[in-house]
């Protein structure tokens, strides 16, 4: 079954871009797009998508106030934020409400279609540049006097290897680069990862991502 995705941006060109390189995909297909938030709402309700590319800043409502009504209104549909360098106070809004990934509007074809399969299976794909923009951000600048943070309870239920990969989820890295970096296949990573996100009762690697940060557990020179 195909990958239906919406296509939410202001830019015409922007969106005839995204529409080429997807539907060149034999799995992925364009069912419509949008030009501003309040439009893709009601092509999302017509159009029941399986995932939405949305731009963050457009008019009339923009890609926050969007998110947060889509995923209000339909919370199994994935929303995949397209960003900037300079959208990072609204792509952490955005990740609290729940979106499923981030990605540059620079990101390579390949890396887009990726965000859109990972999406629409439960997972979630943050470009490793607006994961250490935007995360970093979102957990805030430590104290460099304070002492470091107690480690939460649930880390206790990891197994070493599952600690492992839980920071290199917060390094932004794929499951095939947590494989090659461990030496093992992806579905036994995908295992880790999907454990890891129980036993700490994360929704996705969003929050994975963020909970590495917020406990210490990836620093800013790694």
């Amino acid at each position: 079954m195909n990958v239906r995705v919406l296509l939410v941006d202001d830019e015409a060109m922007v969106r005839a871009g995204l529409r080429l390189v997807l539907e060149s995909e034999p799995d992925i297909e364009v069912v419509g797009e949008a030009s501003d938030g309040i439009t893709a709402l009601a092509a999302a309700r017509q159009l029941r998508p399986d995932v939405v590319l949305i731009d963050i800043q457009m008019p009339r409502l923009d890609g926050l106030a969007a998110t947060r009504q889509l995923l209000a209104e339909d919370p199994d549909i994935k929303v995949v934020v397209l960003t900037t360098f300079n959208d990072n106070a609204y792509v952490r809004e955005a990740l609290r409400l729940g979106a499923s990934g981030f990605l540059l509007k620079v990101a390579p074809p390949e890396r887009l279609a990726e965000a859109v399969r990972l999406a629409a299976r439960g997972d979630a794909l943050l470009d490793p540049l607006v994961t250490r923009g935007v995360i970093e951000a979102f957990a805030g600048v430590p104290d460099p006097d304070a002492a470091p943070p107690e480690p939460p309870r649930e880390l206790a239920l990891l197994t070493a290897r599952e600690l492992e990969v839980l920071q290199l989820l917060g390094q932004g890295k794929s499951n095939a680069e947590i494989a090659e970096e461990f030496v093992l296949g992806e579905a036994t990573v995908k295992t880790h990862v999907t454990r890891v996100l129980a036993k700490l009762q994360l929704r996705d690697r969003v929050q994975a991502v963020v909970f590495a940060y917020e406990n210490g557990l990836v620093h800013r020179n790694e």
